[in-house]
């Protein structure tokens, strides 16, 4: 079902409506589960190149060829492996039961039981991945869905919309589109669970609606995910993997390397290798491009460039990645050179803020345990990267920082791992999905314990006497 806009009455009674519905239908069998994942897998890759136009359109240009790997092949890949571990997941998870009452027959197990409404609000960076990949999750567990996906990839929104009011009824999925207005009244609905992804700032708005009714929340946000280079680390290589994740969809990414801790002298090195990396990615140049992605709007585009301008006018140096000379003041879109900004001092916005865009800082180090210090006294990121060979001092990084997930000698690639949860900490959110991880987030975990037949606990009740008393004392000592 589709709706456009549309006042929180409008909302609320599509929410009836699916809530009504899986009360009626009970716990769908593990055959209606593989239907509604199969109906989306059936979906992307009928309508993967048209939805991939779609986003190119969105953002001015995105490549194609990223957006297939991303975005079509990426869903597909996490509604697949759902598909294929479902029946395993649906098990009920045997407990044991507290001596001797098992010895008598008493059982204990954990059944995992749909929560019935999960409402998605998904981003623009991602538009179609970080909706069909909490889906996959979402179907799996047994439930049906409200998605609210972002108006600034509106031709995306729109069409995803369409297709998925095709592929199932109102009662199963439901898309509304519309601005903040509709953003904040799907947020405050009573969701039996909400996934919200994007900004941290507006996560808190998220979480305020949604305490209301004590809606519980996947929050999957951003933060600043730092990268370390140790001494042991292959410069060239580090640097071909950290400027591919840096460049990938222009760095609008929430787990893109947001800064990079180098060896005080390997730092010219590091900005040698940087720049060899991306002429190699891109030789022709990165303004007319196909392979390289526009920022996906001016205010980004300008928010991106004041954090140039003011790193400038604070003393940094700046480098500007441009292997053609491209004018950038010169397009169609919001294309943006990489940048990389050497020791850059925590004053400066671009340490600040979610940089979100394709600038690198890096902070010259000595010692290992700075690094470590400095990324501990700021807001914990969502993800962190170490490059390096030795064990030790990749131990002491990942045991005495706390992160989201980590990747050990690339960037980003923990999320691609549908075996791995993928989530944050405190500001770079809470509750995580994939896998077997997303099956159990959107789903109730009950307890459920049966009673041996023998009428053992008798003596637990009153009235009291002095057998129950021995009992308790015994329970009592250490």
């Amino acid at each position: 079902m589709a709706l456009e806009g549309g006042g929180a009455g409008d909302l609320g009674s599509i929410l009836a409506k699916q809530k009504a519905a899986h009360l009626r239908d009970g716990a769908p069998s593990v055959e209606k589960r593989i239907d509604w994942l199969d109906r989306s897998i059936d979906l992307l890759v009928t309508h993967g190149k048209a939805l991939n136009e779609a986003m190119r359109e969105d953002f001015g240009h995105r490549s194609v060829d990223q957006s297939d790997f991303t975005d079509i092949v990426g869903s597909i890949g996490a509604l697949k492996h759902a598909k294929k571990h479902l029946k395993s997941w649906m098990k009920p998870e045997k407990r044991s039961t507290d001596f001797p009452l098992g010895l008598f027959g008493a059982k204990a197990r954990i059944q995992f039981q749909p929560k019935g409404v999960v409402g998605v609000i998904s981003p623009w960076n991602f538009p179609v991945n970080l909706t069909f990949t909490p889906l996959a999750g979402i179907f799996a567990a047994g439930n049906r869905a409200m998605i609210k996906p972002s108006e600034f990839t509106e031709a995306t929104s729109e069409l995803m919309k369409k297709l998925l009011g095709e592929y199932y009824s109102e009662e199963e999925v439901a898309v509304v589109t519309g601005g903040p207005d509709v953003g904040a009244a799907f947020s405050k609905l009573a969701f039996d669970h909400l996934v919200f992804t994007g900004a941290t700032s507006i996560a808190y708005h998220v979480m305020r609606a949604a305490a209301d009714n004590l809606v519980p929340l996947t929050l999957e946000l951003g933060g600043k995910s730092p990268v370390i280079l140790g001494e042991s680390a292959d410069l060239d290589k580090a640097a071909k993997r950290i400027m591919a994740g840096k460049t990938l969809n222009a760095g609008q990414i929430c787990l893109a390397p947001d800064y990079a801790f180098v060896p005080k002298d390997k730092t010219k090195d590091f900005v040698q290798a940087a720049t060899k990396a991306v002429e190699t990615m891109f030789p022709t140049g990165l303004k007319d491009n196909d392979d390289y992605t526009s920022v996906i709007n001016q205010r980004h585009y300008e928010r991106l460039n004041s954090y140039l301008d003011d790193a400038r006018s604070k003393g940094a140096e700046v480098i500007e990645l441009n292997p053609a000379g491209d004018n950038f003041t010169q397009q169609p879109h919001h294309k943006m050179a990489p940048h990389i900004i050497i020791d850059p001092t925590d004053d400066m916005k671009v340490m600040q803020d979610e940089i979100f865009g394709p600038i690198l800082p890096i902070k010259s180090y000595s010692k290992t345990q700075d690094a470590v210090d400095y990324i501990n006294t700021h807001p914990r990121p969502l993800g962190l990267y170490y490059f390096g060979q030795d064990a030790s001092e990749r131990d002491h990084v990942l045991n005495n920082t706390t992160s989201g997930g980590v990747t050990v000698n690339d960037v980003i690639f923990h999320v691609a791992q549908e075996d791995l949860p993928f989530g944050g900490v405190g500001p770079s959110g809470m509750g995580s999905y994939h896998g077997i991880d997303g099956f159990r987030e959107f789903s109730h975990r009950k307890s459920v314990y049966t009673q041996v037949g023998a009428d053992l606990l008798a003596i637990a009740r009153p009235p009291y006497g002095e057998k129950y008393r021995k009992l308790v004392a015994g329970r009592r000592k250490k």
